[in-house]
């Protein structure tokens, strides 16, 4: 079998359409198809089924997509391997984190582990959304839910609080919400989910609740928020690690502190594919930052 062909499956079946395997393989697309095609009748098989909008397998399509996935793992582990004698560890580990969690909590973490371990290059994006890892060629995904997705791996990297919070000034002006109805009626600073209604899930003695709101100022960049919050324009609703120093120095005051809130989820995770060859690199970096969650959990 032509394990360039086979290679070739992989990427498409990754890539998830001929466009983009073309980008990532710099070929063009008609390369692309001309050579899957010639696969497929060497097999006599066909191995793809072709949609508007993407490709899937067929049962033998991921059959030999497996074959292939774990074909080139080991040639990538046996690459790594020979490059390493007798050189520092090397690698590159491509991450997506949330805007607030990585600038405010993850970017110390980052730094400590470039110095650590200077040889590994570290390509970090800033962002909210859950991506689909095997089709947006992230290796590591950190992301703020209530449930991870059931295809990719999960490691737990500790729960997320969010306070209800204000600026000292604006509560003694205005006053804080002592109901959580009183969400409702309060100017909101928050962040939300893309094409959602904003809602509030709030637990109390094993219970949930959920408010939906109309917040005042919405933003995916929580540093932004932080500034809304401090600037006195109304109630914030944010994890705790956005305004943890001004709440401990008594610039911003919290309500509603018998209840659990939360807008995206109750934990953050770290989120990886499984079956997907990871470097040393990669796996050197999931056990860094795991262990960072976890001494910042037994000081919370």
């Amino acid at each position: 079998m032509d394990l360039n062909a086979l290679n070739l499956l992989v990427e498409i079946v990754e890539a998830g359409n001929l466009s983009e395997a073309a980008r990532r393989l710099r070929m063009s697309r008609a390369n692309v198809s001309f050579r899957l095609a010639q696969f497929e009748r060497s097999l006599g098989q066909q191995l793809l089924r072709r949609t508007t909008r993407r490709v899937e397998p067929t049962e033998i399509g991921e059959r030999l997509y497996a074959h292939g996935r774990a074909i080139r793992a080991e040639l990538a582990a046996a690459q790594e391997s020979v490059s390493e004698l007798g050189h520092s560890l090397q690698g590159r580990v491509r991450l997506s984190v949330p805007s607030g969690y990585g600038q405010l909590v993850m970017s110390e973490w980052l730094i400590a582990f470039k110095r650590a371990f200077p040889g590994i290059v570290l390509d970090v994006m800033f962002e909210n959304r859950v991506e689909d890892l095997m089709r947006d060629e992230i290796d590591i995904a950190v992301r703020v839910m209530s449930e991870p997705p059931q295809n990719l791996v999960a490691r737990d990297m500790g729960p997320v609080h969010y306070v209800a919070c204000a600026a000292s000034g604006w509560a003694r002006e205005h006053g804080m919400p002592v109901q959580l109805e009183d969400l409702r009626a309060a100017p909101l600073i928050t962040s939300s989910v893309q094409g959602r209604q904003v809602r509030v899930a709030a637990y109390l003695d094993q219970e949930r609740y959920e408010v939906s709101i109309e917040p005042t100022i919405i933003s995916e960049n929580f540093l932004f928020l932080r500034q809304a919050i401090l600037a006195g324009l109304g109630v914030g609703i944010v994890p705790d690690y956005v305004v943890k120093p001004e709440v401990e120095s008594g610039e911003v005051v919290t309500a509603l502190n018998a209840w659990r809130l939360s807008i995206f989820g109750i934990h953050m995770y770290m989120l990886y594919m499984p079956g997907r060859h990871r470097t040393r690199a990669i796996t050197t970096f999931i056990d860094f930052m795991l262990e960072r969650a976890a001494e910042a959990g037994r000081r919370a």
